[in-house]
């Protein structure tokens, strides 16, 4: 570099020469001033200005002023967003990474600003003020979808009924116990025997025992001192609840009452009414001492929320379990006891029937209705697996080790999610469940989505993996999301369209096969609630668990009755109803129970009770047409009645049942 300098310096020298020529000068100038031209000017702008200005000076400035003079103007526009570098020779630095770990994106690019360069400043109030909410002052991480998930969005579209799907996987059911009653088809059960499957004497003495010792601690004064009760006073305490939901009156009171309006004699037969009160009042399922323990540890975690229920509500969960084994399609649902108690138990929805009172998650038979499980919801979980209470409360529930493998699930759109249907296949249980479109997994393409012009019976759907989406179109759009089913099969459902001219007719329209299944099988639960709500022996009451008290005995008398049922229909015979099954077994169990007594006997012993009367039987009235009542047997009129036990019975050459009905009460053989 001997030439003189006067050339190169002749040319308009006003612009920024320093990017350009800040790179050492040890060869010729011609090739580096070639080169700069050919690759974006960014990179040179971040290489350290060490060279003095005088040397990059002396090169021959043969190629035109004008490059040079634009390649600053680039470098500092470019220096303001270092996110654009695209140099090939330029590597990042790894200083400063926090990593590279995302749930949904799967790469994250980190920018490093230098508070020198940066072109905005924070003003340093608000949120996320001070060192950036643990990031690193001067730090920026931005996060971006990875490659793959960018290309199954772009790739995603919802397919027409033309566009053929796979064939669903074949499914095999291997229940661990045969589907139905866990019983002998062939034996004749009674209803209370078929009750005390869920409470039988070993279930209600406990209970005895802690109302008697709740009874005499809280409820006995001098002048009604309180009398321990025995079985057989639980059993027509029992009866009597369980007629109550048959006959409905709005008072206790009622059922004792002697005038014409209110002449009820079965209460009084079996139950004196202030002993009925007496045992509601002081019903309690735990001891005392038990109470006390569990009441120290309150404000800690080993606190039990439902320990005054405890000991019953495991029986029952362990007895609807041990009596009966699920068929395979199931349904899990929440059922709502009414209450309003002032109690953290209690919770409120707004689209249930019941909207305040406690919730229970069920699962339940879909074709029977039986209760098969059920769990009590006490708030926020203590174990928390983060990923929310319907995915817990399903798991909770659906014990493969108990049910076996291949079941169908059914659950609304509180529980589906697609974690919880890849985890239950995993375990080899299939599910179908309605949808909401916002969750993450449900595809968020509107390509060839439906839309306002698509008319009723419209079906879309998408297929991810074992997961298959399907939006249709009836009255509203329903989504739903299965890993058992087909997207369409040809199916058709008849629905009433109005026509163009304004007349309504019916027309078959496509039908999934995953809405006609999901239609048949999640009413389970809900089969459960109306057998349940019918004749329902819960009554108002102060105390919460007294409430959970009468809500197991609806769930013993329904999966009760729903087992005679069974059993019937396998032997061919007409099962009764409902309410004969109630009425039967209420007047059963006032035959296990004890004679009222108003008062508690007091004094020296009575004598001995005489010899009882012979039966004979009379007319009811006098008359053989005026006044007949109900057979007891036969359950058809008669005018005549047994004299000693008060009981109208047929008394004919081909309807004795008389004889029968004595016979069968042990009066004689």
């Amino acid at each position: 570099m001997e030439g003189p300098m006067e050339g190169p310096m002749e040319g308009p020298m006003e612009g920024p020469m320093e990017a350009p020529m800040e790179a050492p000068m040890e060869g010729p100038m011609e090739a580096p001033m070639e080169a700069p031209m050919e690759a974006p000017m960014e990179a040179p702008m971040e290489a350290p200005m060490e060279a003095p200005m005088e040397a990059p000076m002396e090169a021959p400035m043969e190629a035109p002023m004008e490059a040079p003079m634009e390649a600053p103007m680039e470098a500092d526009l470019f220096a303001e967003s270092p996110s654009s570098q695209s140099d090939e020779d330029w590597e990042p630095s790894t200083a400063g990474v926090y990593g590279q770990e995302d749930s949904t994106s799967g790469e994250e690019e980190t920018i490093s600003l230098t508070p020198a360069k940066s072109p905005k400043r924070w003003s340093g109030r608000g949120r996320g003020r001070g060192r950036g909410r643990g990031r690193g002052r001067g730090e920026i991480i931005r996060t971006s979808p990875s490659p793959s998930d960018q290309a199954s969005t772009l790739a995603e579209r919802w397919n027409d009924v033309d566009v053929p799907d796979i064939e669903p996987p074949r499914i095999i059911f291997c229940p661990n116990r045969t589907p139905g009653p866990q019983l002998i088809m062939t034996e004749n059960y009674t209803p209370v025997q078929l009750f005390q499957l869920f409470f039988s004497n070993d279930v209600l003495l406990p209970i005895v025992k802690n109302t008697n010792e709740h009874g005499s601690a809280h409820y006995s004064t001098p002048s009604h001192p309180w009398t321990n009760i025995d079985l057989r006073d639980m059993f027509s305490f029992i009866s009597v609840a369980i007629y109550m939901g048959v006959v409905k009156c709005s008072s206790y009171t009622d059922y004792w009452r002697g005038d014409d309006l209110y002449s009820l004699p079965f209460p009084k037969r079996v139950m004196a009414g202030r002993k009925f009160r007496k045992m509601t009042w002081a019903l309690h399922l735990n001891s005392a001492a038990m109470d006390a323990e569990n009441e120290g540890r309150r404000g800690t975690a080993a606190f039990d929320r439902l320990g005054k229920i405890k000991p019953l509500y495991d029986d029952m969960r362990e007895a609807c379990k041990r009596n009966y084994h699920p068929n395979q399609e199931i349904a899990i649902d929440e059922r709502m006891v009414a209450s309003k108690a002032r109690i953290g138990l209690k919770q409120y929805m707004k689209r249930k029937p019941v909207k305040w009172g406690y919730k229970l998650f069920v699962l339940a038979d879909s074709k029977a209705g039986y209760t098969w499980d059920f769990f009590v919801y006490q708030g926020k979980s203590t174990v928390n697996t983060g990923k929310g209470i319907s995915y817990e409360s399903v798991m909770e529930l659906l014990k493969p080790q108990l049910l076996g493998t291949g079941y169908k699930l059914f659950v609304d759109n509180f529980y589906t999610s697609t974690t919880l249907f890849q985890d239950l296949l995993k375990m080899k249980v299939w599910a179908c469940g309605t949808i909401r479109t916002n969750l993450i997994g449900f595809p968020r393409t509107t390509e060839n989505s439906l839309d306002s012009k698509s008319p009723r019976g419209s079906v879309r759907w998408i297929r991810k993996d074992s997961l298959l989406y399907v939006q249709w179109r009836d009255t509203r759009d329903v989504s739903l999301c299965s890993t058992l089913h087909q997207a369409h099969a040809g199916e058709t459902i008849k629905r009433r369209i109005r026509s163009a001219d304004g007349q309504w007719e019916v027309k078959d329209i496509p039908v999934p096969p995953v809405v006609k299944d999901y239609n048949q099988h999640m009413g389970g639960v809900d089969l459960s609630d109306a057998l349940i709500g019918f004749y329902k022996v819960l009554h108002k009451t102060r105390k919460w668990y007294k409430t959970f008290f009468f809500h197991f005995l609806d769930i013993a008398i329904v999966n009760a009755f729903l087992l005679h049922k069974e059993l019937a229909i396998a032997k061919g015979q007409v099962p009764m109803n409902q309410k004969a099954f109630r009425e039967t077994l209420s007047r059963d169990l006032a035959r296990m129970g004890s004679a009222p007594t108003d008062k508690p006997v007091q004094g020296p012993a009575p004598a001995p009770a005489p010899a009882p009367a012979p039966h004979r039987v009379i007319y009811i009235s006098g008359n053989s047409t005026a006044g007949r009542l109900k057979c007891r047997n036969c359950h058809k009129k008669t005018p005549v009645k047994c004299v000693t036990c008060d009981v109208p019975l047929c008394f004919l050459a081909g309807r004795d049942c008389y004889n029968d009905w004595h016979v069968a009460n042990s009066f004689w053989k």
